[in-house]
């Protein structure tokens, strides 16, 4: 009977799976996301392999961010990723002197010689897929729509990439002045080759033969260019091995093999254990309403505080345009002389203020009636430069001022004001009318808004249906108050224990309060 030896590698965006046989032929390979329902991604793959695994003996091996429980659960082997693909490497493409694989949320560089050196990140997803796919999302685009912009690309832009956060604090105002999106594009990936060379190789040299692996260095051309003309390889120089995004599924595969192998049979009976993964060994946090009639005691709560609100098709007299230019979103008010709310528009920017600002206001000069004369005009956000210089508004003014005054106009004598964005996060102490002190988010973007954004996108869903998922909630999962990265680290560790998506949104909500008790306010207890 053959023997085939089997890959799984359970990543933290994506699963891929491998069978190789005695003389390392790829006879299976799959590759796809999970988006987060790694479960039932494992199951399926192994389903379809069934035609291919039948009959035979099997070695498995699993390895990845996600692997460790899925092969608890299956009773095979599991083996640390850096060191499957290092094997691979070995095996594979033997004449290379360094490697760098970039994952959905790691990035690594491995040093071959006289002696194995390996680096990887770990305080940072700088640089990674998972980073790649916000860059994208800002572009209203993803990473293979990325990669065909940047083919077009003239220019390239400095931007950070340490973290979410600052790329996007240096991506918006490009986006705000008209640079192409090509340019930008470009950029990103420019950002991601200084983020892996400084954070990882610190000053060594990367020279010989350099393999490019992973999904996202298989994937994208460009980021491959990025890389080959940062570092000043030639073409001798650049490995780029068939199936480069499996070479860790692959190098599980070949680890496998001095294992005692199953039948298939074997190992299928074993897949509904895949299904009993649970979340009763994470720590747990009381829901978010107890009761169906505690969310709407909520409700009726927060009803109560509304802006009073005027027809604006009946209204006659002076008005009051008020426009805020956010990092991601638009919004626009017309108020009267008493400060009622005649009209409003709030949505996303999409990456151009500008054509968003003018969208709103054509709007509302279409139900505008002849007796209303708009006499006044101000802006603010991070847009207010170029609102302000391309509409001739009259008055441009800090948010920050904007907000209070704002705040101060519905609860008079207003002393702290807390708002949370899509990329920042800050608190106003006010004493005696005056803006005392402001603190911000400096250099960690969860909890905001983007971030929310973003991970609702990565599960394929609208901001307010996963917000709205986290209401039913009764087992929020406690994800801290650690940075992006790190929360999506717990996020994935929730996943393979079982939580569900509704866990994750309730567990969100409580993270951005924390977030922004514990780090901008920085309270040392509620």
């Amino acid at each position: 009977m053959r023997v085939l030896n089997v890959g799984l590698d359970v990543g933290s965006t994506t699963v891929k799976m491998v069978v190789l046989d005695k003389d390392n032929h790829l006879v299976y390979k799959n590759y796809l996301r999970h988006f987060s329902n790694i479960k039932s991604t494992v199951l399926s793959m192994l389903e379809e392999a069934k035609s291919i695994l039948q009959g035979h003996l099997l070695t498995v091996m699993v390895t990845g961010s996600g692997g460790f429980s899925i092969s608890q659960k299956l009773s095979v082997p599991f083996i640390q990723e850096v060191i499957a693909c290092a094997n691979a490497i070995k095996n594979v493409i033997p004449d290379t002197d360094a490697a760098i694989e970039l994952g959905g949320e790691d990035a690594k560089i491995t040093y071959f010689g006289e002696a194995v050196e390996q680096r990887m990140n770990g305080t940072c997803a700088g640089g990674t897929g998972a980073f790649i796919d916000q860059m994208a999302s800002l572009l209203q685009t993803d990473a293979a729509g990325l990669n065909e912009l940047a083919k077009a690309h003239k220019n390239i832009y400095p931007i950070a990439s340490r973290c979410g956060v600052f790329a996007k604090t240096d991506i918006q105002p490009l986006l705000n002045e008209g640079a192409a999106q090509e340019d930008i594009a470009a950029s990103v990936l420019q950002a991601v080759v200084n983020q892996t060379i400084t954070a990882l190789a610190q000053g060594r040299p990367i020279t010989g033969n350099v393999a490019f692996l992973g999904g996202p260095l298989h994937f994208m051309s460009e980021l491959r260019h990025r890389f080959i003309e940062t570092l000043k390889l030639q073409d001798n120089n650049v490995i780029f091995p068939t199936d480069s995004q499996y070479f860790v599924a692959i190098g599980a595969a070949l680890s496998s093999r001095g294992e005692e192998p199953v039948s298939y049979e074997c190992l299928y009976e074993r897949t509904p254990r895949i299904f009993h993964l649970n979340s009763g060994e994470g720590e747990q946090l009381e829901p978010l309403f107890s009761s169906e009639q505690d969310y709407l005691n909520f409700v009726e709560r927060h009803a109560k505080n509304r802006v009073t609100r005027v027809d604006l098709e009946t209204y006659s007299g002076n008005a009051y345009l008020g426009i805020d230019a956010g990092s991601t979103t638009t919004k626009v008010t017309l108020i009267d002389e008493e400060g009622r709310l005649l009209y409003s528009h709030y949505g996303s920017n999409l990456g151009s203020p500008l054509e968003s600002t003018l969208q709103a206001l054509k709007e509302l000069y279409a139900k505008l009636n002849e007796g209303t004369c708009i006499v006044n005009s101000a802006v603010t956000g991070y847009g207010e430069h170029l609102i302000k210089a391309a509409l001739k508004v009259d008055i441009g003014e800090i948010e920050t001022v904007a907000h209070y005054k704002a705040a101060d106009y519905f609860l008079p004598g207003v002393d702290f004001v807390l708002d949370i964005g899509g990329q920042d996060m800050k608190s106003l102490v006010v004493h005696d009318g005056v803006i005392d002190s402001i603190m911000l988010n400096e250099a960690c973007s969860s909890g905001c808004g983007s971030f929310i954004e973003t991970f609702a996108n990565s599960l394929n869903m609208d901001i307010k249906d996963f917000a709205r998922l986290g209401l039913k909630s009764q087992k929020p999962v406690d994800l801290g108050t650690r940075c992006t990265v790190f929360m999506n680290s717990k996020v994935k560790q929730a996943q393979k224990e079982g939580a569900e998506v509704s866990d994750i949104s309730a567990g969100i909500s409580v993270s951005v309060i924390k977030n922004a008790l514990f780090k901008v306010i920085r309270l040392r207890s509620p």
